[in-house]
């Protein structure tokens, strides 16, 4: 899809023009509010990620967001421009994305009805959007969240994962100490600074709240539930791949909580493979404390 310019007039299907102003860049929130005469919608996103290249559109390759905004654009015929709850990395999945966008309110009421048919028809097989619905103005998918929800999976078994299962479940080569996983996972529970776990990115912190850690394993299959505020770049599956490596022996419960020391990436921890990693939700306050919530986010994150 052709990039338009942010600000250039595009059709109402009410008559006239209407502006809608893209984002500078895929971090930047849609806005506080949507302006005069546009609505702001929610859309429910789910996705298998093994052929994209992450969520974020990149020049050159195939990505989520790109795929999503050009089938609005082909059912709307206005460009478009998403903000997305979490920016997924190449090969991670989602049952529980969320992304927010503006429309004109002329333009919804025509579409309401029939949009999530019509994207059905123009997505590819690996995306769909079960829902979407209008929300309220303060919505915003990325600064809005309270917390992010993933699921590692991931099995032992000697054949491998079921091939029904093979996109989001990792075949693991090694026998794994569950209890040994879950005694270090506890202690990265809390607010940490997750420079070990992270990617760096100039000017963003990682100064994260880990609220949940849980493993479990039901026969063959071992699962890791991580849920925190927000995740910096690559932090949960450098987190799975810490655990891991606890899991198979190689190092101590009380390893991965001792890197929270360190100030930059730790080399020694291997991320875990990314096709193990679903994004299964994104929780959001009521309606009355969206704005607030933005506005302690956007603080954070600054």
């Amino acid at each position: 899809m052709t990039r338009q310019d942010p600000d250039e007039p595009v059709p109402d299907p009410g008559g006239g023009l209407v502006r809608v102003r893209a984002p500078r860049d895929a971090d930047e929130a849609v806005g506080s509010q949507p302006r005069a005469g546009l609505v702001r919608l929610r859309l429910d996103v789910q996705y298998d990620g093994t052929a994209f290249s992450g969520w974020a559109k990149q020049p050159g390759r195939r990505t989520v967001q790109g795929e999503l905004e050009a089938a609005l654009s082909t059912v709307l015929r206005v460009p478009v421009a998403l903000t997305v709850a979490g920016r997924t990395d190449a090969g991670v999945h989602a049952t529980g994305q969320v992304a927010s966008l503006d429309l004109p309110r002329t333009l919804w009421e025509q579409h309401r009805d029939k949009l999530v048919r019509r994207l059905r028809g123009v997505l590819p097989a690996d995306v769909a959007v079960p829902s979407a619905t209008e929300a309220h103005p303060d919505f915003d998918a990325r600064f809005g969240a309270l917390a992010r929800h993933y699921v590692y999976r991931l099995t032992d078994a000697p054949g491998g994962p079921s091939p029904l299962r093979r996109a989001d479940t990792v075949a693991w080569p090694r026998t794994l100490d569950v209890r040994a996983i879950a005694a270090a996972a506890a202690d990265l529970l809390g607010e940490h600074d997750f420079a070990a776990y992270c990617r760096h990115r100039e000017g963003a912190t990682t100064v994260r709240t880990l609220l949940a850690l849980d493993v479990t394993r039901d026969g063959d299959l071992v699962t890791i539930a991580a849920s925190a505020d927000a995740f910096c770049h690559s932090m949960v599956r450098s987190v799975v791949g810490a655990l891991l490596a606890v899991g198979e022996g190689r190092r101590p419960p009380g390893w991965p909580a001792a890197l929270l020391s360190r100030t930059q990436r730790a080399d020694e921890v291997t991320v875990a493979p990314a096709g193990g990693l679903t994004l299964v939700r994104v929780d959001y306050p009521p309606d009355d404390m969206l704005a607030a919530r933005a506005v302690v986010t956007r603080a954070r994150r600054d």
